[in-house]
């Protein structure tokens, strides 16, 4: 019983990180239509704004995630101003991921310059450190803030893209740009919005899963499959199919490290191979 409720939150967890960091690129993916595959870069930078700001400048753990979040976007406007905005739409999906590789490998060279090719940590607050009595189990703090967070993501933007005049108007500009510019809508200011709302996503998640996802100098490269693969099962621009993708996936590879160790990320790529050859838009995915 005991190792199930283990199985359980740690799945949980893992699953949000995922789906924070992912969403992002499932909004640039499926909505902007982007394959933005630098995503794991500008969590990276996150997750290395967030260690020198609390390691370095001795801020508060909440601090340095804000520093992060807005360090991450503010290194990413320049980029989509110059590089990105001549890629949106663009016919050829080579084009934009050999550029997005070209930005994943460069960010890596600049964070070992910056900061140094070794691990990063991000010290957690005495408050996120200790277990939580939840009657029949005690479960780790920080695994508790990031299911939290990972649940007000969902729904924060969820009601952002559905139920907001900015997620209409980002729909129409990723649907018919010429129309929707037509009718006054600022497309170029909906598209830096989006792709900024993107970035910081992924700062959050960088930072907030450094304990489940550890930040290190090839992080971007590491991960950068898992995210696509999460966005793939999930189907590209869908919140919530992007949310259960990384629950499932979350489970599927908890379980059989937890049971099934020497299998290593077996289990992980079959669920995906079955769910992709079962539901080849994703789980909640949908023709565009």
């Amino acid at each position: 019983m005991q190792t199930a409720v283990s199985i359980l939150f740690d799945a949980l967890a893992y699953g949000m990180v995922l789906f924070i960091i992912s969403i992002g690129l499932s909004v640039t993916m499926g909505l902007m239509r982007v394959v933005n595959l630098a995503h794991g870069a500008f969590a990276m930078i996150g997750g290395y704004l967030a260690s020198w700001a609390t390691l370095s400048l001795g801020l508060p753990y909440g601090v340095a995630i804000l520093l992060a979040v807005a360090g991450a976007v503010l290194l990413a406007i320049p980029l989509e101003m110059t590089l990105y905005r001549r890629i949106y739409g663009a016919s050829d999906p080579l084009v934009q991921v050999l550029m997005t590789i070209g930005i994943t490998f460069a960010v890596i060279g600049a964070a070992n310059w910056a900061f140094g090719p070794t691990l990063k940590t991000i010290p957690l607050p005495a408050a996120f450190t200790g277990p939580v009595d939840l009657g029949f189990r005690t479960v780790p703090a920080h695994r508790l803030v990031v299911i939290a967070t990972g649940a007000a993501v969902a729904l924060g933007l969820w009601l952002l893209i559905e139920r907001t005049d900015f997620g209409i108007r980002l729909r129409a500009a990723v649907d018919n740009p010429s129309m929707a510019a037509a009718l006054g809508i600022r497309t170029q200011r909906i598209y830096a919005f989006a792709f900024a709302l993107s970035v910081g996503l992924g700062a959050l998640g960088g930072v907030i899963g450094a304990e489940i996802l550890p930040v290190e100098p090839y992080y971007a490269l590491r991960y950068m499959v898992t995210f696509l693969v999460v966005v793939s099962v999930g189907g590209a621009g869908s919140i919530s199919g992007a949310l259960l993708a990384a629950l499932l996936l979350g489970f599927v590879d908890t379980t059989s490290k937890y049971l099934l160790p020497e299998y290593g990320e077996f289990f992980f790529y079959a669920a995906v191979i079955a769910v992709v050859w079962t539901f080849p838009r994703g789980l909640l995915g949908r023709a565009h």
